[in-house]
Protein backbone atom coordinates (compact mmCIF):
# COMPACT_ATOMS: atom_id res chain seq x y z
CA UNK A 1 0.00 0.00 0.00
CA UNK A 2 0.91 3.66 -0.07
CA UNK A 3 1.50 6.50 2.87
CA UNK A 4 0.41 9.96 2.15
CA UNK A 5 1.25 13.16 3.65
CA UNK A 6 -0.14 16.32 2.88
CA UNK A 7 1.36 19.52 3.95
CA UNK A 8 1.09 23.38 3.30
CA UNK A 9 -2.18 24.63 4.70
CA UNK A 10 -2.68 27.30 6.38
CA UNK A 11 -4.74 30.65 6.57
CA UNK A 12 -4.90 33.21 3.75
CA UNK A 13 -6.63 35.99 2.92
CA UNK A 14 -9.38 35.74 0.15
CA UNK A 15 -7.94 36.39 -3.75
CA UNK A 16 -4.12 34.99 -2.10
CA UNK A 17 -2.43 31.52 -3.43
CA UNK A 18 -1.55 28.72 -1.41
CA UNK A 19 0.04 25.18 -2.91
CA UNK A 20 -0.37 21.62 -0.99
CA UNK A 21 1.72 18.97 -1.05
CA UNK A 22 1.43 15.25 -0.46
CA UNK A 23 4.29 13.18 -0.10
CA UNK A 24 3.79 9.45 -0.41
CA UNK A 25 5.70 6.74 0.67
CA UNK A 26 5.46 2.98 -0.02
CA UNK A 27 4.58 1.52 -3.33
CA UNK A 28 5.57 2.85 -6.55
CA UNK A 29 3.73 6.25 -6.81
CA UNK A 30 3.45 6.35 -10.81
CA UNK A 31 1.29 2.98 -9.86
CA UNK A 32 -1.65 5.14 -8.40
CA UNK A 33 -3.81 7.71 -10.38
CA UNK A 34 -3.63 10.57 -7.48
CA UNK A 35 -6.75 13.62 -6.76
CA UNK A 36 -7.26 15.93 -4.05
CA UNK A 37 -10.73 16.08 -2.09
CA UNK A 38 -11.93 18.59 0.64
CA UNK A 39 -14.28 18.70 3.67
CA UNK A 40 -15.97 22.22 5.20
CA UNK A 41 -17.54 21.73 8.63
CA UNK A 42 -20.39 20.08 8.92
CA UNK A 43 -20.32 18.75 5.26
CA UNK A 44 -19.70 15.81 3.07
CA UNK A 45 -16.23 15.07 1.71
CA UNK A 46 -15.90 16.23 -1.86
CA UNK A 47 -13.85 15.97 -4.83
CA UNK A 48 -11.44 18.51 -6.39
CA UNK A 49 -9.10 17.17 -8.49
CA UNK A 50 -7.42 14.15 -9.86
CA UNK A 51 -4.32 13.98 -11.79
CA UNK A 52 -3.47 10.37 -14.06
CA UNK A 53 -0.41 8.04 -13.08
CA UNK A 54 1.94 9.67 -15.02
CA UNK A 55 0.07 13.15 -15.48
CA UNK A 56 -1.29 13.41 -18.64
CA UNK A 57 -4.94 13.88 -18.18
CA UNK A 58 -6.64 16.20 -15.18
CA UNK A 59 -10.26 16.14 -13.97
CA UNK A 60 -11.31 19.03 -11.71
CA UNK A 61 -14.80 19.99 -10.35
CA UNK A 62 -16.67 23.03 -11.32
CA UNK A 63 -15.97 24.88 -8.39
CA UNK A 64 -12.35 24.95 -8.61
CA UNK A 65 -11.81 25.02 -12.50
CA UNK A 66 -9.34 27.33 -13.25
CA UNK A 67 -8.17 28.18 -10.28
CA UNK A 68 -6.64 25.12 -8.91
CA UNK A 69 -4.10 22.84 -10.77
CA UNK A 70 -3.17 19.44 -9.84
CA UNK A 71 0.26 18.23 -11.00
CA UNK A 72 2.63 15.45 -9.89
CA UNK A 73 6.00 15.14 -10.02
CA UNK A 74 7.01 11.30 -9.90
CA UNK A 75 10.73 11.41 -9.71
CA UNK A 76 10.18 13.15 -6.03
CA UNK A 77 6.59 10.88 -5.38
CA UNK A 78 5.03 14.37 -4.84
CA UNK A 79 1.28 15.44 -5.23
CA UNK A 80 0.21 18.99 -5.58
CA UNK A 81 -2.26 21.22 -5.69
CA UNK A 82 -1.67 25.15 -6.57
CA UNK A 83 -4.34 26.86 -5.28
CA UNK A 84 -5.12 30.62 -6.64
CA UNK A 85 -7.79 33.65 -6.23
CA UNK A 86 -9.21 31.31 -2.69
CA UNK A 87 -12.56 32.58 -1.64
CA UNK A 88 -13.77 31.90 1.50
CA UNK A 89 -15.46 28.97 0.53
CA UNK A 90 -12.13 26.78 -0.47
CA UNK A 91 -12.43 26.73 3.79
CA UNK A 92 -12.01 22.90 4.47
CA UNK A 93 -9.50 20.23 5.25
CA UNK A 94 -7.98 18.98 2.45
CA UNK A 95 -7.17 15.04 1.51
CA UNK A 96 -4.79 13.39 -0.71
CA UNK A 97 -6.09 10.03 -2.47
CA UNK A 98 -4.14 7.25 -4.19
CA UNK A 99 -6.61 5.48 -6.56
CA UNK A 100 -5.19 1.71 -7.96
CA UNK A 101 -7.61 1.68 -10.99
CA UNK A 102 -6.64 3.10 -14.30
CA UNK A 103 -8.52 6.77 -15.77
CA UNK A 104 -9.85 8.92 -13.61
CA UNK A 105 -12.23 9.20 -10.79
CA UNK A 106 -14.47 11.44 -8.64
CA UNK A 107 -14.53 8.51 -6.01
CA UNK A 108 -13.55 5.32 -4.43
CA UNK A 109 -9.91 5.81 -3.90
CA UNK A 110 -8.36 3.55 -1.94
CA UNK A 111 -5.80 5.30 0.30
CA UNK A 112 -6.15 8.41 1.96
CA UNK A 113 -3.70 10.77 3.99
CA UNK A 114 -4.75 12.86 7.04
CA UNK A 115 -5.51 16.01 5.73
CA UNK A 116 -3.94 19.44 5.98
CA UNK A 117 -6.49 22.88 7.08
CA UNK A 118 -7.30 25.31 4.77
CA UNK A 119 -8.68 28.34 5.96
CA UNK A 120 -9.63 31.88 3.49
CA UNK A 121 -10.49 34.78 5.58
CA UNK A 122 -12.64 37.60 3.46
Amino acid sequence: QVQLVESGGGLVQAGTSLRLSCAASGRTFSNYAMGWFRQAPGKERVFVAAISRLGGGTLYADSVKGRFTISRDNAKNTLYLQMNSLKPEDTAVYYCAADVTRGLRTMGYDYWGQGTQVTVSS
